[in-house]
């Protein structure tokens, strides 16, 4: 596949941030197995592709930049895609 894009994946959370919590599940976890599925399907397009975690495991926000940034420089046709899986009930006076 002839692709001009490189994929850096960040799966939320890590370590001591669990994100959202509920009937048993972590939001870290859903986000690093559902980063890594991704990451195994970009592979196999032959996109180049690089996750800032691999393992469950804190992060800074610095590190967590740095990684994004070092993951193929500054080229400017890296996609940075961060995932999340919100629980809902937050704050949404900033949508008006």
């Amino acid at each position: 596949m002839n692709n001009k894009f490189s994929i850096v994946i960040d799966p939320g959370h890590g370590g001591l941030d669990s994100g959202a919590t509920g009937n048993g599940l972590l939001e870290k976890d859903l986000t690093l197995s559902i980063s890594k599925y991704m990451y195994d399907k970009f592979k196999k397009l032959g996109i180049p592709v690089y996750l800032t975690r691999s393992e469950d495991e804190d992060l800074t926000k610095k590190e967590r930049i740095n990684r994004i940034k070092s993951a193929f420089g500054s080229d400017s046709n890296v996609l940075v895609i961060s995932n999340h899986i919100n629980a809902g009930g937050g704050d949404k006076s900033y949508c008006k």
